[in-house]
């Protein structure tokens, strides 16, 4: 393991908790935690900064080109900044072909986002167009915080939004639930345990 980082991104109790992820790939394949260390920086910024780029890849001794290429190559991982919940519309074919788009269109009215836009003003919503979330057959398909919610109508998504703004967390079609953004990537970081609710 290379040097503990210059910033302040993973200090205190986060660099610890980056130290046990990082434990749990030997030698020579600690590169290995590069996802869940993004998914760590996640947790703590609600987005992976340009410092947290930097830093993971000193603590894993190699470039942070490198560790920016998965982050830009994966969609889970947010470059910027980003709502308390994260709700993922999908748009590929099979949802299209099911309504997504007026799916697509009724989350950012009911976050009160601007077409075109991604996060709303108060902080509360990231509304993003997913290019595919795998359950064709429950199309069309959202997830609020990495959860999937399957056959999502304009009037459920009014409702899954709706949940959330009132501070409840929706239950998803299958899985846990997470209480944001934040929490569901320290979940994906392998830090908490998860358990179906």
């Amino acid at each position: 393991m290379a040097a503990a980082p210059q910033q302040a991104v993973f200090a205190g109790d986060a660099l610890d908790d980056a130290r046990r992820i990082i434990a749990r790939y030997p030698e020579p394949h600690g590169r290995s935690a590069i996802m869940p260390l993004l998914y760590l920086a996640q947790s703590i910024d609600g987005m992976v900064s340009q410092d947290a780029l930097r830093e993971i890849g000193v603590l894993l001794g190699i470039t942070t080109a490198e560790v920016e290429a998965v982050a830009t190559f994966y969609s889970m991982y947010r470059l910027r900044p980003t709502g308390e919940h994260v709700v993922s519309v999908c748009t590929n074919l099979a949802c299209k072909l099911r309504g997504a788009e007026a799916v697509y269109t009724t989350a950012h009215e009911a976050a009160g986002i601007q077409q075109g836009a991604e996060r709303s003003e108060d902080g509360v919503f990231t509304i993003h167009e997913e290019e595919c979330l795998g359950v064709c057959d429950h199309a069309p398909a959202v997830q609020v915080d990495f959860c999937n919610h399957d056959d999502v109508t304009p009037v459920r998504m009014r409702e899954l939004v709706a949940s959330l703004r009132a501070g409840e967390v929706p239950s998803p079609s299958r899985g846990p639930a997470f209480a944001s953004f934040k929490a569901a990537s320290r979940a994906l970081a392998g830090l908490e345990e998860v358990t179906a609710s």
